[in-house]
């Protein structure tokens, strides 16, 4: 039997579970929005989309400064202190990323394609089974690991979009302007590799905390 055992609840557990699951739903609605705009892209309102995307990473923001501040004033976590404060900072990267592909398509005008429209959806997936494994960590540990490996392979599918669209830009690239729109592109891609990247490094951390606790 790990830390706490699997049934074995206190107000700190719920705490800290509760500050998680809070923070995993906002990165979660990030990538819905992210998801939505991508599919109706609308350069009217492009501005409002990345307000509102900033505006859910100083939310997301906020709640990891109070699980930390959590974590600080308690001497005796009910989970591993390390992954605890781990699994908010990857969690926190994902939203971080979100934004700054928003952000960057913006400033950079560039479109969605296939490869990107096919990654953010499975990233929007893969935020989507974080939460449900986060949701079930204190009643049923078991189905914490069966949704954190689904995660991670929302991560393996990413990766190969990701290889595919990379090849593709490159033999696109036929002269210094098409360079340069590559690039750019690129550039996008490379967040959202590393948003799956976040969403595979919270699967594994939710995975050894289910291995303490059962």
């Amino acid at each position: 039997m790990g830390i706490a055992g699997p049934f074995k609840r206190g107000r700190k557990e719920d705490r800290f579970v509760e500050l998680l699951i809070q923070q995993t739903e906002i990165t979660h609605s990030g990538m819905e929005l992210l998801e939505s705009w991508l599919k109706d892209l609308n350069r009217e309102i492009e501005g409002k989309s990345v307000k509102e995307m900033k505006r859910m990473e100083r939310e997301a923001d906020e709640v990891r400064r109070i699980l930390i501040d959590e974590l600080n004033n308690t001497f005796v976590t009910p989970l591993d202190r390390e992954d605890i404060f781990t699994l908010s900072l990857y969690i926190d990267n994902i939203i971080d990323y979100a934004y700054t592909t928003v952000e960057e398509m913006h400033l950079l005008e560039i479109e969605p394609d296939e490869h990107l429209l096919g990654m953010v959806a499975l990233i929007t997936e893969g935020t989507g089974r974080l939460l449900l494994a986060i949701k079930r960590l204190s009643a049923n540990p078991h189905l914490t690991a069966e949704h954190a490996n689904k995660a991670k392979k929302n991560h393996t599918e990413v990766e190969h979009i990701y290889r595919l669209a990379i090849g593709e830009l490159f033999k696109k690239a036929k002269d210094f302007k098409q360079l340069m729109v590559m690039l750019r592109r690129r550039e996008v891609y490379r967040h959202v590799s590393n948003m799956a990247d976040r969403i595979d490094d919270a699967a594994d951390v939710l995975g050894m905390i289910v291995m303490k606790i059962i």
